[in-house]
Protein backbone atom coordinates (compact mmCIF):
# COMPACT_ATOMS: atom_id res chain seq x y z
CA UNK A 1 0.00 0.00 0.00
CA UNK A 2 1.09 3.40 -0.87
CA UNK A 3 1.00 6.13 1.00
CA UNK A 4 1.80 9.63 -0.29
CA UNK A 5 -0.40 12.14 1.46
CA UNK A 6 1.15 14.75 4.53
CA UNK A 7 1.19 13.52 7.60
CA UNK A 8 -2.07 14.76 8.94
CA UNK A 9 -1.36 14.92 13.22
CA UNK A 10 -4.09 12.73 14.64
CA UNK A 11 -6.60 14.37 18.19
CA UNK A 12 -5.98 11.02 19.82
CA UNK A 13 -2.30 9.57 20.39
CA UNK A 14 -1.94 5.84 19.34
CA UNK A 15 1.06 3.67 17.78
CA UNK A 16 0.90 1.22 15.43
CA UNK A 17 3.05 -0.94 13.28
CA UNK A 18 3.20 -2.62 9.67
CA UNK A 19 3.87 -6.20 8.72
CA UNK A 20 7.62 -6.79 9.40
CA UNK A 21 9.05 -7.75 12.12
CA UNK A 22 12.93 -7.32 12.19
CA UNK A 23 13.10 -3.40 11.58
CA UNK A 24 13.52 0.05 12.44
CA UNK A 25 10.78 2.29 14.08
CA UNK A 26 10.30 6.11 13.34
CA UNK A 27 8.46 7.59 16.32
CA UNK A 28 7.01 10.86 15.49
CA UNK A 29 6.50 13.77 17.99
CA UNK A 30 2.55 13.42 18.30
CA UNK A 31 3.48 10.31 19.69
CA UNK A 32 2.89 7.25 16.68
CA UNK A 33 5.30 5.23 15.46
CA UNK A 34 5.96 3.59 12.42
CA UNK A 35 7.85 0.13 11.78
CA UNK A 36 9.53 0.50 8.54
CA UNK A 37 12.47 -1.92 6.74
CA UNK A 38 14.58 1.23 5.29
CA UNK A 39 14.54 4.63 4.96
CA UNK A 40 15.35 7.78 2.34
CA UNK A 41 15.22 11.32 2.42
CA UNK A 42 13.43 12.64 -0.12
CA UNK A 43 12.68 16.72 -0.38
CA UNK A 44 11.21 17.65 2.79
CA UNK A 45 9.72 14.15 3.52
CA UNK A 46 11.49 10.87 4.82
CA UNK A 47 10.52 8.16 2.56
CA UNK A 48 9.44 4.87 4.95
CA UNK A 49 9.25 1.67 2.95
CA UNK A 50 7.32 -0.62 4.96
CA UNK A 51 8.39 -4.48 2.58
CA UNK A 52 11.63 -5.32 1.82
CA UNK A 53 11.03 -4.81 -2.00
CA UNK A 54 10.32 -1.53 -1.61
CA UNK A 55 6.57 -1.79 -3.17
CA UNK A 56 4.88 -0.14 0.02
CA UNK A 57 5.94 3.07 1.84
CA UNK A 58 4.94 5.57 3.31
CA UNK A 59 6.00 9.61 3.37
CA UNK A 60 6.41 11.61 6.24
CA UNK A 61 7.38 15.15 7.11
CA UNK A 62 10.60 15.00 8.21
CA UNK A 63 10.39 17.65 11.08
CA UNK A 64 7.10 15.43 12.27
CA UNK A 65 9.63 12.29 13.10
CA UNK A 66 11.23 13.06 16.83
CA UNK A 67 13.98 10.43 16.48
CA UNK A 68 14.74 6.48 15.38
CA UNK A 69 15.21 3.20 17.27
CA UNK A 70 15.79 -0.67 17.17
CA UNK A 71 11.97 -2.27 17.15
CA UNK A 72 12.55 -4.88 19.83
CA UNK A 73 8.75 -6.41 19.08
CA UNK A 74 8.45 -10.35 18.97
CA UNK A 75 6.44 -11.79 15.80
CA UNK A 76 3.10 -12.39 16.86
CA UNK A 77 1.97 -16.26 18.23
CA UNK A 78 -0.69 -17.79 16.22
CA UNK A 79 -3.29 -18.95 18.46
CA UNK A 80 -4.68 -22.41 18.32
CA UNK A 81 -7.77 -24.04 16.59
CA UNK A 82 -11.00 -23.35 18.90
CA UNK A 83 -11.86 -26.65 19.88
CA UNK A 84 -14.99 -26.25 21.99
CA UNK A 85 -17.96 -23.11 21.21
CA UNK A 86 -16.65 -19.92 22.34
CA UNK A 87 -18.30 -18.32 24.98
CA UNK A 88 -17.89 -15.19 26.66
CA UNK A 89 -14.88 -14.49 27.85
CA UNK A 90 -13.77 -13.63 31.58
CA UNK A 91 -13.26 -9.82 32.14
CA UNK A 92 -9.57 -10.49 33.22
CA UNK A 93 -9.13 -13.23 30.39
CA UNK A 94 -10.14 -10.73 27.63
CA UNK A 95 -8.42 -8.09 29.33
CA UNK A 96 -5.32 -10.08 28.64
CA UNK A 97 -6.16 -10.84 24.99
CA UNK A 98 -6.76 -7.35 23.89
CA UNK A 99 -3.32 -5.91 26.11
CA UNK A 100 -1.17 -8.60 24.10
CA UNK A 101 -3.25 -8.26 20.53
CA UNK A 102 -3.00 -4.10 20.92
CA UNK A 103 0.51 -4.24 21.88
CA UNK A 104 1.66 -6.54 19.18
CA UNK A 105 -0.03 -3.92 16.62
CA UNK A 106 1.73 -1.21 18.92
CA UNK A 107 -2.51 0.05 19.72
CA UNK A 108 -3.75 1.74 22.27
CA UNK A 109 -5.44 -1.31 24.24
CA UNK A 110 -7.80 1.44 25.78
CA UNK A 111 -8.71 2.26 21.91
CA UNK A 112 -9.39 -1.32 20.97
CA UNK A 113 -11.18 -2.14 24.19
CA UNK A 114 -13.64 1.22 23.23
CA UNK A 115 -14.03 -0.09 20.07
CA UNK A 116 -15.20 -3.57 20.80
CA UNK A 117 -17.38 -1.62 23.71
CA UNK A 118 -19.33 0.48 21.06
CA UNK A 119 -19.67 -2.69 18.08
CA UNK A 120 -20.77 -5.66 20.81
CA UNK A 121 -20.88 -4.74 24.64
CA UNK A 122 -17.77 -7.27 24.92
CA UNK A 123 -19.97 -10.40 23.67
CA UNK A 124 -18.02 -13.08 21.89
CA UNK A 125 -21.29 -14.02 20.03
CA UNK A 126 -23.14 -10.71 18.90
CA UNK A 127 -24.38 -10.87 15.59
CA UNK A 128 -25.82 -7.59 13.64
CA UNK A 129 -28.52 -7.80 11.80
CA UNK A 130 -26.16 -7.32 8.87
CA UNK A 131 -24.51 -10.39 9.53
CA UNK A 132 -21.29 -8.82 11.73
CA UNK A 133 -19.78 -10.88 14.02
CA UNK A 134 -18.31 -11.62 17.39
CA UNK A 135 -16.29 -8.68 19.65
CA UNK A 136 -15.37 -6.52 17.28
CA UNK A 137 -18.23 -7.36 14.39
CA UNK A 138 -16.29 -8.39 11.50
CA UNK A 139 -18.36 -8.93 8.80
CA UNK A 140 -17.91 -11.94 7.20
CA UNK A 141 -16.00 -10.83 3.90
CA UNK A 142 -13.95 -9.12 6.05
CA UNK A 143 -12.87 -11.80 8.24
CA UNK A 144 -12.62 -14.28 4.90
CA UNK A 145 -9.94 -11.21 3.88
CA UNK A 146 -8.34 -11.42 7.28
CA UNK A 147 -7.75 -14.93 7.49
CA UNK A 148 -10.63 -15.37 10.80
CA UNK A 149 -11.92 -17.81 10.26
CA UNK A 150 -14.09 -18.88 13.49
CA UNK A 151 -15.26 -14.70 14.34
CA UNK A 152 -16.81 -16.44 17.93
CA UNK A 153 -13.55 -17.05 18.90
CA UNK A 154 -12.37 -14.20 21.30
CA UNK A 155 -8.59 -13.75 20.53
CA UNK A 156 -9.08 -14.65 16.54
CA UNK A 157 -11.98 -11.74 16.47
CA UNK A 158 -10.08 -9.45 18.54
CA UNK A 159 -6.90 -10.10 16.37
CA UNK A 160 -8.81 -9.82 13.31
CA UNK A 161 -10.43 -6.73 14.51
CA UNK A 162 -7.14 -4.55 15.96
CA UNK A 163 -5.30 -5.92 12.62
CA UNK A 164 -8.13 -4.11 10.17
CA UNK A 165 -8.32 -0.93 12.10
CA UNK A 166 -3.97 -0.56 11.97
CA UNK A 167 -4.76 -1.21 7.89
CA UNK A 168 -7.64 1.44 8.27
CA UNK A 169 -5.20 3.46 10.10
CA UNK A 170 -2.38 3.14 7.69
CA UNK A 171 -4.80 3.42 5.20
CA UNK A 172 -5.89 7.11 5.87
CA UNK A 173 -2.59 8.25 7.09
CA UNK A 174 -3.21 8.08 10.55
CA UNK A 175 -6.36 10.22 10.74
CA UNK A 176 -8.29 8.52 13.70
CA UNK A 177 -11.44 9.80 13.34
CA UNK A 178 -11.68 8.33 9.25
CA UNK A 179 -10.39 5.26 10.40
CA UNK A 180 -13.22 4.58 12.79
CA UNK A 181 -15.59 5.87 10.23
CA UNK A 182 -14.38 3.37 7.52
CA UNK A 183 -14.77 0.44 10.39
CA UNK A 184 -18.42 1.22 10.95
CA UNK A 185 -19.63 2.52 7.40
CA UNK A 186 -16.73 0.83 4.80
CA UNK A 187 -14.20 2.61 3.44
CA UNK A 188 -15.60 3.26 0.14
CA UNK A 189 -18.02 5.64 2.23
CA UNK A 190 -14.92 7.35 3.78
CA UNK A 191 -13.19 7.98 0.34
CA UNK A 192 -16.92 9.15 -1.56
CA UNK A 193 -17.34 11.82 0.68
CA UNK A 194 -14.00 12.42 1.36
CA UNK A 195 -14.71 12.06 5.29
CA UNK A 196 -16.76 10.96 7.82
CA UNK A 197 -20.24 9.96 5.82
CA UNK A 198 -23.23 11.99 6.82
CA UNK A 199 -25.17 9.31 8.52
CA UNK A 200 -26.22 9.47 11.86
CA UNK A 201 -25.08 6.22 13.34
CA UNK A 202 -21.73 6.43 11.87
CA UNK A 203 -21.30 9.67 13.17
CA UNK A 204 -22.69 8.85 16.68
CA UNK A 205 -20.56 5.14 16.48
CA UNK A 206 -17.17 7.92 15.94
CA UNK A 207 -17.90 10.19 19.03
CA UNK A 208 -19.43 7.43 21.16
CA UNK A 209 -15.68 5.78 21.10
CA UNK A 210 -13.81 9.05 21.48
CA UNK A 211 -15.94 9.91 24.40
CA UNK A 212 -15.43 6.95 25.89
CA UNK A 213 -11.78 6.82 24.99
CA UNK A 214 -10.78 10.48 26.16
CA UNK A 215 -13.13 9.35 29.35
CA UNK A 216 -10.49 6.85 30.09
CA UNK A 217 -7.60 8.72 29.44
CA UNK A 218 -8.63 11.69 31.45
CA UNK A 219 -9.63 9.38 34.23
CA UNK A 220 -5.74 7.94 34.43
CA UNK A 221 -4.22 11.38 34.18
CA UNK A 222 -6.37 12.05 37.23
CA UNK A 223 -4.96 9.24 39.21
CA UNK A 224 -1.30 10.08 38.28
CA UNK A 225 -1.41 14.17 39.22
CA UNK A 226 -3.16 12.43 42.44
CA UNK A 227 -0.28 10.13 43.04
CA UNK A 228 2.19 12.79 41.93
CA UNK A 229 1.00 15.46 44.15
CA UNK A 230 0.86 12.83 47.13
CA UNK A 231 4.47 11.46 46.66
CA UNK A 232 5.41 15.14 46.19
CA UNK A 233 4.38 16.02 49.73
CA UNK A 234 5.55 13.35 51.11
CA UNK A 235 9.38 13.61 53.05
CA UNK A 236 11.81 10.96 52.88
CA UNK A 237 14.35 10.85 54.91
CA UNK A 238 18.06 10.86 53.85
CA UNK A 239 21.25 9.91 55.80
CA UNK A 240 23.76 12.66 55.14
CA UNK A 241 27.62 12.56 56.49
CA UNK A 242 29.19 15.20 57.31
CA UNK A 243 32.71 15.03 58.86
CA UNK A 244 32.51 12.20 61.43
CA UNK A 245 29.18 13.17 62.32
CA UNK A 246 25.79 11.88 60.59
CA UNK A 247 22.46 14.21 60.37
CA UNK A 248 19.19 14.01 58.84
CA UNK A 249 17.75 16.08 56.00
CA UNK A 250 14.24 15.94 54.96
CA UNK A 251 14.18 16.16 50.84
CA UNK A 252 10.63 16.10 48.77
CA UNK A 253 10.81 12.42 46.64
CA UNK A 254 11.31 13.01 43.31
CA UNK A 255 8.06 11.16 40.85
CA UNK A 256 8.43 11.05 37.35
CA UNK A 257 5.24 12.37 35.42
CA UNK A 258 3.45 9.48 33.84
CA UNK A 259 3.61 9.65 29.91
CA UNK A 260 0.30 10.54 28.53
CA UNK A 261 -1.75 8.80 25.46
CA UNK A 262 -3.82 10.11 22.60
Amino acid sequence: MQLREKFAVGIILLSFFTAAFSSDLAVLRNGFSIRHERRETVGAVTRLYTTPDKAGFVDIATDQIDHFEKDLTPPPVLAPAPTTAAVRPTPQRLDDVVNLISNRHHLDPDLVNSVIRAESGFHTRALSPKGAQGLMQLMPQTASQLGVTNPFEANANVEGGTRYLRELLERYNFDLIKALAAYNAGPHRVEQYHGVPPYYETRAYVARIVRDFNRKKLAQQKVAAAQTAVARKKPTTVKQVVGPVAQSAFLPQSVAAAKNAK
